[in-house]
Protein backbone atom coordinates (compact mmCIF):
# COMPACT_ATOMS: atom_id res chain seq x y z
CA UNK A 1 0.00 0.00 0.00
CA UNK A 2 1.07 3.40 -0.75
CA UNK A 3 -0.04 6.99 -0.51
CA UNK A 4 1.87 9.20 -3.11
CA UNK A 5 1.36 13.38 -2.34
CA UNK A 6 1.69 16.17 -5.04
CA UNK A 7 0.42 19.37 -4.26
CA UNK A 8 -0.36 20.83 -7.24
CA UNK A 9 0.62 24.76 -8.14
CA UNK A 10 -2.85 26.00 -8.58
CA UNK A 11 -5.03 26.14 -6.46
CA UNK A 12 -5.40 24.62 -2.91
CA UNK A 13 -5.49 21.14 -4.28
CA UNK A 14 -2.86 17.90 -3.33
CA UNK A 15 -3.43 14.53 -5.11
CA UNK A 16 -3.37 11.59 -3.18
CA UNK A 17 -2.61 8.69 -5.22
CA UNK A 18 -4.06 5.60 -2.96
CA UNK A 19 -2.92 2.26 -4.36
CA UNK A 20 -2.75 -1.30 -2.67
CA UNK A 21 -0.79 -4.10 -3.74
CA UNK A 22 -2.13 -7.58 -5.09
CA UNK A 23 -0.98 -9.14 -2.22
CA UNK A 24 -3.43 -7.11 -0.05
CA UNK A 25 -6.60 -7.38 -1.98
CA UNK A 26 -5.70 -11.01 -2.33
CA UNK A 27 -7.47 -11.57 -5.36
CA UNK A 28 -10.41 -8.77 -4.97
CA UNK A 29 -12.45 -8.06 -8.10
CA UNK A 30 -13.34 -5.13 -6.66
CA UNK A 31 -12.21 -2.51 -3.99
CA UNK A 32 -13.51 1.36 -3.56
CA UNK A 33 -12.53 3.90 -0.56
CA UNK A 34 -14.49 5.61 1.97
CA UNK A 35 -13.98 8.59 3.53
CA UNK A 36 -14.49 11.48 4.95
CA UNK A 37 -13.75 13.27 1.32
CA UNK A 38 -16.76 11.36 0.13
CA UNK A 39 -19.42 11.38 3.65
CA UNK A 40 -18.23 7.70 3.66
CA UNK A 41 -20.11 6.56 0.90
CA UNK A 42 -19.64 2.88 -0.82
CA UNK A 43 -22.39 3.57 -3.69
CA UNK A 44 -20.30 6.33 -5.51
CA UNK A 45 -18.56 4.96 -8.72
CA UNK A 46 -16.07 7.45 -8.62
CA UNK A 47 -14.76 6.06 -5.60
CA UNK A 48 -14.13 2.48 -6.98
CA UNK A 49 -10.20 1.72 -7.64
CA UNK A 50 -8.93 0.99 -10.95
CA UNK A 51 -7.68 -2.56 -11.12
CA UNK A 52 -4.07 -2.79 -13.04
CA UNK A 53 -2.85 -6.07 -14.85
CA UNK A 54 -0.90 -7.31 -12.35
CA UNK A 55 -4.17 -7.50 -9.62
CA UNK A 56 -3.01 -4.67 -7.57
CA UNK A 57 -5.40 -1.42 -7.46
CA UNK A 58 -5.09 2.46 -7.99
CA UNK A 59 -7.14 5.66 -7.47
CA UNK A 60 -6.16 9.34 -7.48
CA UNK A 61 -7.94 11.85 -5.51
CA UNK A 62 -7.85 15.95 -5.39
CA UNK A 63 -8.13 17.01 -2.09
CA UNK A 64 -7.38 20.31 -0.09
CA UNK A 65 -4.30 21.03 1.00
CA UNK A 66 -3.28 21.53 4.33
CA UNK A 67 -6.66 18.90 6.15
CA UNK A 68 -6.17 15.41 7.56
CA UNK A 69 -8.98 13.02 6.13
CA UNK A 70 -10.22 9.71 7.49
CA UNK A 71 -10.51 6.48 5.28
CA UNK A 72 -10.80 3.08 4.70
CA UNK A 73 -10.53 0.74 1.87
CA UNK A 74 -13.52 -1.68 1.08
CA UNK A 75 -12.77 -4.53 -0.41
CA UNK A 76 -15.24 -7.06 -2.41
CA UNK A 77 -18.55 -5.02 -0.54
CA UNK A 78 -17.57 -6.57 2.62
CA UNK A 79 -13.97 -6.58 4.15
CA UNK A 80 -12.84 -2.99 5.28
CA UNK A 81 -8.95 -2.06 5.67
CA UNK A 82 -6.60 0.27 6.70
CA UNK A 83 -3.66 1.63 4.52
CA UNK A 84 -0.42 0.08 5.51
CA UNK A 85 1.48 3.39 4.66
CA UNK A 86 -1.14 5.58 6.20
CA UNK A 87 -0.15 9.52 7.83
CA UNK A 88 -1.58 7.84 11.19
CA UNK A 89 -4.39 5.95 12.64
CA UNK A 90 -7.04 7.63 14.81
CA UNK A 91 -9.98 5.49 16.75
CA UNK A 92 -13.67 4.89 14.53
CA UNK A 93 -16.24 6.92 16.01
CA UNK A 94 -18.77 4.14 15.35
CA UNK A 95 -17.08 0.77 15.72
CA UNK A 96 -13.68 -0.20 17.50
CA UNK A 97 -11.77 -0.47 14.87
CA UNK A 98 -9.29 2.26 13.61
CA UNK A 99 -9.53 4.46 10.29
CA UNK A 100 -6.40 5.15 8.31
CA UNK A 101 -5.83 9.30 8.08
CA UNK A 102 -3.94 10.81 4.94
CA UNK A 103 -2.64 14.51 5.79
CA UNK A 104 -1.83 16.47 2.78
Amino acid sequence: MALVKKNLKTGNVCNVTFSLPSQAVNGAKEVCIAGDFNKWSTKDPAYKLKKKADGSFFITLKLEQGREYQFRYLINKKQWENDWMADKYVPAPTSLEENSVVVT
